[in-house]
């Protein structure tokens, strides 16, 4: 059918979409083109050319004003979540485009679960017991695995995701410390925590687990000086976000040993590069941003985002639209 609309959907990894919600209705009305690899530079610009409707996983793909002059098209853009650090709002409502989002679903809930994956197989050196064991190994031979109970960890940030982080850490035990910018000991105390001085917290915790959002104030509020303080035998793990550390500093550290570990799941540049240091670190754990890729979320996610472009296409009221200007 000619004239059709067409709907770009990018980044899908996982290639979930298709597989966990119904896209007939769409498909009905217009041409939907689902890109599964990363894209970028002129192939990205040549995928959403002629888009009208640009779909978005989260913060994948960048999307500024200059690909956004690109695509003369466009008319509707959505993205999953609540919140794009890497869409151009100005840009886009400049251009009176319309800019949808969908409900986060379960996803804080998956990122608590994932913190803990992460600081359990780091503590009990689990990786290496694993590829040990499938290399024909019973141990590995390497250092012992060690305990959380009567540890120290320590949040910085102490929101939805934070605050059950430390009620998990209550179970296994832990002292539970926290430090943010607006951090009281009240509200600390309502998650079974104390509020702390940063210094403290560095100083003094075996694990160190980053839960903020993202500002100016707290970008790379991790720096060499900062890991410099860490324990030697602490765990500085990073479920939510690569700007709150500066990753230089973060490879150096841990190549120098202070902190002990690192235990990753966010990455200045995703997909993290084969040639990234830090893939050659032996004290790195990481995992490729799965903090909320759980079947559940993706659920919500796409089931969402279909519900929003049909909105659209049938020129009705945009569910959970940005407010313009």
């Amino acid at each position: 059918m000619p004239n059709r609309p067409l709907v770009v959907l990018l980044d899908d990894y996982e290639h979930a979409a298709r597989r966990l919600v119904d896209w007939s209705a769409v498909e009905a009305l217009a041409e939907l083109r689902v890109h599964n690899e990363p894209l970028s530079s002129d192939a990205l610009r040549e995928a959403v050319y002629d888009a009208d409707a640009l779909l978005l996983m989260r913060d994948r793909t960048s999307v500024d004003a200059t690909l956004i002059d690109a695509m003369p098209k466009l008319k509707y853009v959505a993205f999953t979540g609540t919140r794009n650090n890497a869409l151009d709002l100005a840009a886009l409502q400049k251009r009176g485009v319309s800019v949808g989002f969908t409900q986060w679903g379960p996803s804080k809930e998956s990122t608590c679960e994932l913190t803990w994956a992460l600081i359990l197989a780091a503590v009990k050196r689990l990786p290496q017991a694993v590829q040990a064991l499938q290399g024909g190994q019973w141990r590995d031979g390497g250092a012992l695995g060690q305990g959380l109970h009567g540890e120290r960890l320590g949040l910085v940030g102490l929101g939805e995701i934070g605050g059950r982080v430390a009620r998990v850490a209550k179970a296994f035990g832990m002292d539970v410390v926290t430090w943010s910018p607006r951090m009281t000991p009240e509200r600390a105390a309502e998650h079974g925590a104390r509020a702390v001085s940063l210094d403290e917290l560095v100083q003094t915790s075996k694990v160190v687990s980053l839960h903020l959002v993202m500002t100016e104030a707290t970008r790379q509020l991790f720096d060499a000086t900062r890991f410099a303080q860490m324990r030697p035998d602490a765990i500085f793990v990073n479920t939510s976000r690569a700007g709150l550390a500066d990753e230089s500093a973060l490879v150096a550290a841990l190549q120098a040993g202070r902190p002990g570990a690192g235990a990753l799941d966010v990455f200045s540049q995703e997909p993290l590069p084969n040639e990234h240091p830090l893939r050659a670190l032996p004290n790195a754990l990481l995992s490729p941003h799965l903090g909320f890729v759980s079947q559940p979320v993706f659920e919500r996610f796409y089931a969402d985002l279909v519900e929003g472009v049909l909105a659209w296409l049938h020129g009705e009221a945009i569910p959970r639209c940005m407010p313009s200007t």
